[in-house]
């Protein structure tokens, strides 16, 4: 009798070890922004899945509200972020929800720079070399964190300068312009970005630490995913995808192609790379 009912308990945890492996999805659910730093991670991960035999649905959405709402009501299984800092009001209004999965790249920051020909290092030499860029740090759209960032930086370190608000493309044409004569020139950049392979500039130290430390890429999910998908939760798991790779990627948009075309470059140029996710992954 005792061994009937062993092994009558050996095959039900089979059988819903079987129903459990049978309920994982073979369909995955990816959102993102068509941000520069964030599309390539999604779409790296997204061919990765389908070599690793899932099928992808990869959905882009306008703003990180709209993303991390979708993912919290299920729309979409997973979705890459960085919770740590930029988003992370998003993560704490939703979070009881949502799963950290694993960490898909490292290394975003953001700062105030100058070319690499300039002397200073320090956001606190600024005010010695004010009258030579006529006290004007050249900034982007004012809407952006880097530009309350960069006010924060003014009031903190009492500088005088004055923030020059306007886009991206008149600060990076600003930028060029200057390198180009060897013009002294304070403006700001993030990393990753193609700016910073195209253009050789130095972040000045931030003694204060009024610009963040160097955030993480992670992937997210609704919570629950990881448990009820191993095998999907175990290749996304292994992706990890290197910032300058990131900003390569993004050089070669800038250079012409389109995003699909790019991650195609970096995935034919990282067989080896690919193939230890696939070990690592379990397949």
């Amino acid at each position: 009798m005792h061994k009937l009912l062993k092994g009558l308990a050996v095959s039900l945890m089979c059988l819903f070890a079987s129903f459990s492996h049978a309920a994982e999805k073979t369909t995955i659910k990816i959102g993102s922004l068509p941000w520069e730093d964030v599309m390539p991670i999604s779409e790296i991960t997204q061919k990765f899945l389908e070599k690793q035999g899932f099928t992808v649905e990869l959905t882009t959405f306008p703003d990180w509200g709209i993303g991390f709402a979708a993912l919290a009501r299920g729309d979409v299984d997973l979705m890459v972020s960085h919770i740590n800092n930029i988003t992370a009001d998003y993560w704490k209004k939703n979070y009881q929800r949502l799963e950290k999965v694993s960490v898909a790249s490292h290394g975003l920051h953001q700062g105030i720079v100058v070319p690499d020909y300039m002397p200073i290092k320090s956001i606190e030499e600024l005010n010695s070399i004010k009258d030579q860029v006529g006290g004007k740090i050249i900034g982007i759209e004012s809407g952006a964190g880097l530009m309350q960032q960069t006010a924060d930086a003014i009031k903190q370190y009492n500088l005088q300068y004055t923030l020059v608000d306007g886009s991206t493309a008149a600060m990076v044409a600003q930028l060029q312009s200057a390198i180009e004569r060897k013009a002294p020139i304070v403006t700001m950049l993030w990393q990753p970005s193609w700016m910073d392979m195209k253009f050789k500039v130095r972040y000045l130290e931030d003694p204060k630490g009024v610009f963040p430390a160097p955030q993480s890429y992670y992937w997210i999910a609704k919570k629950g995913f990881s448990n009820d998908n191993a095998r999907a939760r175990e290749a996304v798991a292994s992706v990890f995808v290197p910032l300058d790779d990131i900003t390569a990627i993004n050089l070669s948009i800038n250079d012409g192609m389109s995003m699909e075309q790019a991650v195609q470059k970096w995935w034919d140029a990282n067989t080896k790379l690919i193939n230890q996710w696939a070990v690592m992954s379990g397949k």
